[in-house]
């Protein structure tokens, strides 16, 4: 129980990636916030946990506005005293040909997923230094913040956005002992590429990964779960690769 007494946000936290981190955390004896904008499935992850006995609270949040996330962050220091982990996991995808691709699309996923991770820092740190807390920030990369591929040009862009955001905000926050550091899921079995699964590509994904099949979302949760201990307190500023080997045989 390494995270009792400890408070966790998770944007995102509805579903996929950001759901099995919510169950992960608390599992483990943490307060965990569930956010996102999804009321319903929010709901129903914080009664997930609660059924099994352990803490947490949902807060709808809109990563692409400031002030909500800001008020995410408080509400969590509001409703259980403080905040020690954050974690910037919300995002979504796009699927379109470079030259049939519309600036409208890319707009809508960089406002997701870069401009929430970077409200998602700027918020949790502030809080975190104001209440003089050494906390972890943690943010979902991806792969495609690494390797090309084709017709998702505005998700590489959000995720390498990620990437660098990260290692930034490392180097700024390190005074004050926060650390920031990120994972790099492969293709993982979420809602997010459901529009593959609807194209029947799926088979098609799972052969690009090493084992051959889809990651979990669990397998990317243990990971952050490890990244936030006080034992990984060395990593700081990089991007863990959870991709289970994808990126190695390219």
């Amino acid at each position: 129980m390494k995270f009792t007494d400890k408070v966790v946000v998770i944007t995102g936290g509805a579903s996929g990636i950001g759901r099995a981190t919510a169950i992960k955390f608390a599992r483990a004896g943490a307060s965990v916030v569930v956010a996102d904008i999804n009321e319903q499935q929010g709901n129903e992850t914080v009664s997930s946990i609660e059924q099994n006995g352990d803490t947490a609270a949902f807060c709808q949040v809109d990563v692409t506005n400031f002030a909500s996330v800001e008020a995410l962050v408080n509400f969590a220091v509001e409703r259980f005293g403080h905040i020690h982990v954050m974690c910037n996991n919300a995002g979504i995808g796009d699927s379109a040909p470079l030259l049939q691709h519309e600036p409208e699309l890319f707009d809508r996923v960089i406002k997701v997923n870069q401009y929430g991770v970077y409200y998602g820092i700027l918020a949790a740190a502030r809080k975190m230094k104001d209440l003089d807390i050494q906390g972890v920030i943690i943010n979902t990369c991806s792969i495609y913040g690494f390797l090309a591929s084709p017709n998702v040009i505005s998700y590489h862009a959000s995720k390498g956005a990620v990437k660098m955001m990260t290692q930034a905000a490392a180097l700024e926050l390190a005074p004050y002992g926060i650390r920031v550091v990120g994972v790099a899921p492969g293709i993982v079995d979420t809602p997010i590429i459901q529009g593959y699964r609807d194209r029947g590509m799926i088979d098609m994904l799972a052969n690009k990964e090493m084992k051959r099949k889809l990651q979990e979302p669990e397998e990317i949760a243990d990971a952050i779960f490890l990244l936030a201990q006080d034992e990984a307190r060395s990593i700081n500023g990089s991007i863990v690769m959870t991709d289970g080997g994808y990126a190695e045989f390219k």
